[in-house]
């Protein structure tokens, strides 16, 4: 029983392989994963667990990089990050310490304001008297991070399933983000990205002058807890209901507390005493009759509005900020979701340079199939165009047909584990493939070459003996082949790294499975004793 077993257990082991990948591929467990209420798009639906990238899908690819410039080798001369980009802020005449974001782990300082320019930074930085090597554009790592983040939030937030969010680097060395989303077209996914999502609250009041504003009143770091977006229950319009954070350090005002004197000052009681009284501020701007509450977001007021008497008369009286909950409200629904999308998902530290040095693609999901389809109709073709070659030159069943078998289940194997990583099919790793089956035929032809080379073999032992001879050269070839791929793979270069990782998969298979296994079928078949 165990002897079978020992002689042919690399035979089994392919076996192992192929049902394991049928299992990744089919098995409902493995499928795509979905967070309760959310629905897997179609383009990601299918017999098999496959998920499909941008090219298959169908979707928008957006790659831009960040706005902004970096002062590269600071010396920070033991200060805080804080006190280093305020003062460096206060050299700008348009920028904020908001703007800028000094990293000692680096040794750099970034600014990400738009209006600045280099030249602008380069004085600001000499002003300031902190010693640096160059200005380069683009911004720091952290910066790069925490945009990567965001976005990932922003995808989540919205519902986009399958979106995708990394840093790649260009042969130039300059950094992008990289943006998939599949299944969205590309207005939705630009408009998604080219808002920085910087939402406060500003308080408009009346004066002798006109009206006056007091500019963040209330900013998204003093939010506690966010509801979703919901509509209206009587009437028009939507709201994100929300509570602002009633803890500080000691000895500083919670923005509870701030936000409620500043209302309280702002006489909001007094001008709110029936809900009759309304907020004039989107007819007349310039000269408000009442005080306003002005939610903005980006710099830009999306809507304006009164009080409630009663919470009102709660913040007057100082009994609001225990509690601190109140709705931001909004004239549309798709308002009030953009609001509480940036309120969870933060702001961009920097924006995306879509419309410059940025680029986008979108593909219709119609295309995606018509490329799905394609690239069956050409993995086919392969494998028959290295079948008839085969058959061509040995003509010998025995041979041929357990190679083209093997290198079969090679590429059987492969998409198991696409699978079962969930990693997204795209041509690049369809290429990956036809590249694994070329390379893959090639050793076993070399196997074959060699085994059959001088004559009939009469015994194991001389099967053993050229079989190692071939093997040596086929491992030889397979550590060039990684050595070569494998920049390919850790270097951020978009669709090659897929390219690379799956020919690099494929070749360790055929070594350490799927080669050994037509070794072991050559020798049961060849073998005369």
């Amino acid at each position: 029983m165990l002897e079978p077993i020992k002689n042919n257990w690399q035979i089994l082991l392919l076996v192992v392989v192929v049902l394991g990948a049928t299992v990744a591929l089919f098995a409902p467990q493995f499928g795509p994963q979905t967070a309760p209420g959310e629905n897997v798009s179609e383009a990601q639906q299918g017999i098999t667990n496959l998920q499909y990238g941008l090219d298959l899908a169908g979707g928008t690819r957006v790659r831009a990089p960040l706005v902004g410039y970096t002062a590269t080798e600071v010396d920070f001369g033991g200060d805080q990050p804080d006190d280093v980009a305020r003062a460096i802020a206060d050299e700008l005449e348009n920028a904020s310490a908001s703007d800028i974001t000094a990293v000692p782990a680096e040794s750099a300082v970034d600014v990400t304001e738009t209006s600045v320019t280099e030249a602008q930074f380069r004085a600001a930085m000499d002003a300031s008297g902190y010693a640096y090597e160059d200005v380069r554009s683009g911004v720091t790592q952290e910066t790069r991070d925490v945009a990567q983040r965001v976005i990932e939030d922003k995808i989540d937030e919205t519902g986009l399933s399958g979106g995708t969010v990394q840093q790649v680097q260009s042969l130039t060395g300059e950094y992008f983000i990289l943006v998939e989303v599949p299944g969205e077209n590309r207005s939705s996914v630009t408009s998604l990205l080219e808002e920085r999502g910087t939402v406060q609250i500003d308080i408009a009041y009346p004066t002798e002058n006109g009206t006056a504003v007091e500019e963040e009143v209330l900013t998204q770091d003093d939010f506690a807890e966010l509801g979703s977006a919901a509509q209206n229950d009587r009437g028009t319009g939507a709201y994100v209901p929300v509570t602002v954070r009633n803890t500080a350090p000691e000895g500083e005002q919670s923005p509870a507390h701030s936000f409620q004197q500043a209302v309280a000052d702002r006489g909001f009681a007094a001008a709110y005493n029936s809900n009759q009284d309304r907020c004039d501020y989107s007819e007349n701007p310039d000269d408000v009759s009442n005080p306003c509450l002005l939610l903005t977001v980006d710099g830009e007021v999306v809507n304006s509005f009164g009080m409630d008497p009663d919470l009102a008369d709660s913040m007057a009286s100082g009994s609001w900020a225990t509690d601190g909950g109140f709705r931001l409200t909004t004239g549309e629904f798709s308002e009030a979701e953009r609001i509480a999308i940036n309120l969870r998902a933060g702001a961009l530290p920097a924006d995306l340079d879509i419309s410059g040095q940025g680029t986008s693609r979108s593909i219709s999901a119609a295309q995606g199939e018509n490329y799905k389809n394609y690239s069956l109709v050409t993995g086919i073709l392969a494998v028959f165009a290295v079948a008839g070659m085969v058959f061509l030159r040995y003509r010998e069943p025995a041979v041929a047909l357990p190679m083209i078998v093997t290198a079969l289940a090679e590429v059987y194997a492969l998409l198991g584990f696409a699978a079962l990583l969930s990693y997204p099919v795209e041509l690049a790793v369809i290429a990956g493939f036809i590249a694994v089956v070329g390379t893959g035929v090639d050793d076993l032809v070399i196997i074959a070459d060699e085994v059959m080379s001088e004559g009939e073999v009469n015994s194991r032992k001389v099967f053993d003996s050229r079989f190692r001879r071939a093997f040596w050269v086929i491992g030889a070839a397979a550590a060039t082949t990684i050595i070569a791929m494998s920049p390919l793979m850790v270097l951020s270069l978009g669709d090659l790294s897929g390219f690379a990782i799956f020919t690099i998969l494929g070749v360790l298979i055929g070594v350490l499975i799927t080669r050994p296994a037509y070794g072991d079928i050559l020798r049961r078949l060849l073998t005369v004793r």
